[in-house]
């Protein structure tokens, strides 16, 4: 059932664009979504250094070297610049490129880092990702038979979509497995407890989308986006799905694959 980690996937024609994960995920969140992705667009889809199949986490970690890493994939890529799409901690990596002058555009579901800045419930949130790393490392063993009835699908992916019954069983075992499998998550939220959160919004310059369910268990709507709402890019287009969780490519795969192509390549 299960296929393994890979660093990435390429595929397609037309300009760059770089498609970013969330937090213990892998590129594989992208995969519902790429076969439309492909038929506009060179598109590479990553997996984030410390992840299952990324590359490991090298020397001390801080946002910035974390950042520097996906740049130098982008490089080895032959993207100069490219069009960014990304999920949670993916959107805000690429809001961090995007400061450095790396995005033609950005479409971000659900990026981390908007929390108002006297609002720790981030905290909350990178310590309940530990808890769950914990439980996907207890169920890995049986994930299939987990995942063998819509009530263990449901149970697998209730945190990230609200439609689940159209997601392959063998991508939720892959995301489950990803999760125990995440080498770099307690360095990563150990880094994001010291440093929080920041953004040089002044130098984020390309046009930005950014896309939001009002069903986020993981980040609530509109409180986990306040930042990006009040300070950083309030001149962002704004759509917001009613009803959607976390992962709209997961969850919304039709949908969301019009929301980056209608902003990428209108």
């Amino acid at each position: 059932m299960f296929s393994g980690f890979t660093p990435s996937h390429r595929g397609g024609s037309g300009s760059p664009l770089l498609c970013l994960h969330g937090f213990m995920d892998t590129w594989r969140t992208w995969e519902l979504v790429l076969p439309a992705l492909e038929r506009r667009h060179d598109t590479l889809a990553l997996t984030l250094p410390g992840h299952a199949g990324g590359p490991p986490i090298a020397g001390k970690l801080s946002s910035d070297a974390f950042v520097d890493a996906v740049e130098r994939a982008m490089d080895v890529a032959g993207f100069e610049r490219a069009h960014l799409v990304g999920n949670s901690l993916g959107g805000y990596v690429a809001f961090q490129l995007a400061s450095r002058g790396r995005a033609a555009s950005v479409v971000a579901f659900a990026p981390a880092g908007g929390w108002s800045p006297s609002d720790r419930s981030y905290e909350e949130l990178l310590q309940a990702q530990r808890t769950l790393q914990e439980q996907m490392q207890a169920a890995a063993p049986q994930a299939e038979a987990l995942l063998a009835t819509p009530a263990g699908r449901r149970r697998a992916s209730r945190l990230i979509t609200t439609n689940f019954e159209h997601i392959p069983p063998e991508l939720l075992a892959h995301q489950m497995l990803g999760i125990a499998s995440c080498k770099g998550a307690v360095a990563l939220i150990e880094n994001a407890l010291h440093e929080g959160w920041k953004l040089d919004a002044e130098q984020v310059t390309c046009p930005v989308r950014i896309v939001w369910g009002t069903a986020d268990m993981l980040l609530p709507w509109p409180q986990a986006a306040a930042r990006y709402r009040n300070d950083w890019v309030p001149q962002a287009d704004w759509v917001v799905l009613d009803g959607i969780g976390h992962c709209p490519q997961l969850d919304v795969p039709v949908e969301a694959a019009q929301l980056i192509l209608s902003f990428t390549s209108p």
